[in-house]
């Protein structure tokens, strides 16, 4: 397992797809999966950024695993108690569809209250790699 710690801030985003391509690379992980894993990194930490409702000096975290049955797994957290609320985005919107995006790609996902003693949430995806 490994995880990185930024700043909340849109160019994060950037910064934590190069953290998680950097890994894929290491843990061998298939062309398509580290692929797909990049497109899902950026929404959930897109979403961290700019839909949060917390103090700007707030961080993400971002962490990554390989399961025991070559599923990776990778989180978001944030200081945001609240949950995701996926919604539907009409044909002239221009945002809205990165949960959907998410749950389309992904083997699974989920989102949780962080654990005691945290603040705020974690949004997760799972993919078999």
């Amino acid at each position: 397992m490994v995880e990185w710690t930024f700043p909340r801030h849109p160019r994060s985003v950037g910064r934590a797809r190069v953290e998680l391509l950097r890994q894929a690379y290491e843990w061998s992980l298939p062309d398509e999966t580290a692929e797909t894993a990049l497109l899902l990194l950026s929404e959930l930490a897109t979403n961290a950024c700019r839909h949060t409702d917390a103090p700007r000096d707030r961080h993400i975290l971002v962490t990554c695993a390989v399961l025991d049955d070559a599923t990776l797994r990778v989180e978001v957290s944030d200081a945001d108690p609240r949950l995701p609320d996926p919604r539907d985005a009409g044909p002239d919107d221009e945002s809205g569809r990165g949960l959907a995006l998410v749950a389309a790609l992904a083997t699974t996902w989920g989102a949780h209250p962080r654990g005691p003693g945290f603040v705020g949430k974690t949004v997760w995806f799972e993919l078999k790699a």
